[in-house]
């Protein structure tokens, strides 16, 4: 078993953490965060070329036809691309410019048109969803462990949800739905773990209430440490190859995992567990431990 001192320098890992909130909270109402078409609203056209193209060629023959922030992504195959605008752009014209330009064959595969009606109601219902999902969690943490246990797991998850948020603003990569379900899985990712380390504390705390909180917070992080690696690794070893071999559609949305596996993994050790320590959990549990192998 590991014996690793986590919480010796707990007191700057928090003020680090704070740090990093503060700064994602500012980029985030100063810098804003780059929407999708499901957030601002516009049109998405996915397209398919009869041969294989490069996709700068294809932003290059778009740029003149004045279309308002357009981005090219592939997807799927080497033929499809996707064409999303601000502005309501004609999936006709877009055909026949292209066809006129590249001399070669474009097919319309699917036309998608978000209003900026919908979208600004799509973004109250984003987080409406996020603050659901805290409700729920810190209820579920009241009800399963002590209210000191609710407040590190919900303190955990705003810091997760809040510096994924900021690194988006700060590397101005789109932010649209599929970003908001990537945010939905790492706040399940990471009070998954929390609750790991979480139910081992507790049971360090029934057998032992003569020992420092401190001693016993830090054996119960050695415990679960090769759970919480095995875990973390094997989930960002499916995820990092969606990342690199995903494509440009997939890519926000894995990117976005990848980091919250790290920081939720961070935080389960650093931020949610010093916090128990900080509120004083009580140490006289009438609950019988059972001892046995």
């Amino acid at each position: 078993m590991t014996n690793h001192n986590f919480l010796k320098y707990k007191n700057f890992f928090l003020l680090f953490s704070t740090f990093l909130i503060l700064a994602s909270l500012i980029l985030i109402f100063t810098k804003g965060l780059d929407f999708g078409v499901d957030f601002k609203g516009g049109t998405t056209i996915e397209i398919r070329l009869e041969k294989k193209i490069e996709i700068e060629k294809l932003r290059n023959s778009l740029s003149n036809l004045k279309i308002n922030n357009f981005s090219v992504k592939e997807f799927g195959t080497m033929n499809d691309f996707l064409i999303s605008a601000d502005n309501n752009i004609s999936s006709n014209d877009i055909k026949n410019y292209l066809e006129k330009e590249l001399k070669e064959k474009v097919t319309i595969r699917k036309v998608e048109t978000v209003g900026p009606k919908v979208g600004s109601e799509l973004i109250k219902s984003a987080i409406y969803s996020i603050l659901l999902c805290f409700v729920a969690m810190f209820i579920y943490l009241w009800f399963r462990f002590e209210w000191q246990f609710s407040v590190g797991g919900i303190v955990a998850l705003f810091h997760d949800t809040i510096i994924t948020v900021g690194v988006f603003s700060l590397l101005g990569l789109q932010f649209d739905l599929t970003i908001v379900a990537a945010l939905l899985t790492i706040i399940g990712y990471s009070i998954n773990d929390t609750v790991i380390i979480y139910d081992r504390i507790r049971e360090n705390l029934k057998k032992d209430s003569s020992s420092e909180l401190l001693i016993l917070v830090n054996e119960s992080l050695n415990n679960t440490l090769s759970r919480t690696l095995k875990t973390s690794g094997t989930t960002l070893l499916s995820i990092v190859a969606v990342l690199i071999f995903g494509g440009e559609v997939l890519r926000g949305f894995a990117f976005a995992i990848t980091f919250g596996i790290i920081i939720g993994t961070y935080s389960s050790i650093y931020v949610a567990s010093p916090i128990v320590m900080f509120f004083k959990v009580k140490r006289d549990w009438s609950v019988k431990v059972d001892n046995t192998p």
